[in-house]
């Protein structure tokens, strides 16, 4: 058998100082490159799923519990800029300061969500486990992807123009720096 216990070629190349991929444990979020950001707040485009990608996001209850969520996000030590509410996920960019964690942030997002979809009549499980994030390394890659985002209700053909879609905005304007 190979360094890992399989019995194929696979792990028998694999030297003895690594660990077989097989039996490798991931972090459920892998820790961030610090020298990419220090001395700066960084800014991140996430997007979350509903379970199932279940269509329960686009109405306007929750567009309202969310706006006074991401209003009061700098309590936390994030800043919501520009955000799109599609059916199913939701796309947006987000600031934080040093002590302020995005996978805290965003579990505390999908907990005062969850409530208002509860409040409506959705039955849990609301949300798929996780989220994409992405640090934006220059102020092109932020207009890139929101330009991206603000088309994807006209993609979806939800309406004709990305203006039309009333689940969007931007609650303070955020810049890469």
């Amino acid at each position: 058998p190979g360094l890992c216990g399989r019995v194929d070629s696979t792990c028998d190349r694999i030297p003895p100082h690594y660990t077989c991929a097989m039996n490798r444990r991931f972090p459920r979020r892998p820790p961030r490159l610090l020298t990419l950001i220090q001395n700066t707040d960084p800014l991140y485009f996430v997007t979350f799923n509903t379970y199932k990608r279940r269509p329960l996001l686009s109405h306007e209850a929750l567009h309202q519990s969310w706006l006074t969520f991401a209003t009061r996000a700098p309590n936390s030590g994030a800043w919501v800029g520009r955000y799109v509410i599609m059916p199913d996920h939701i796309h947006l960019f987000v600031g934080l300061t040093d002590n302020a964690k995005l996978t805290t942030w965003v579990q505390a997002t999908k907990a005062v969500l969850g409530k208002e979809l509860l409040h409506s009549g959705y039955q849990k499980p609301h949300w798929q486990r996780g989220f994409f994030d992405h640090l934006l390394r220059s102020s092109e890659s932020y207009e890139q992807k929101w330009e991206y985002v603000r088309q994807n209700p006209v993609r979806k053909g939800l309406c004709a123009r990305p203006e039309d879609w009333p689940y969007q905005g931007e609650i303070t304007p955020l810049e890469w720096r």
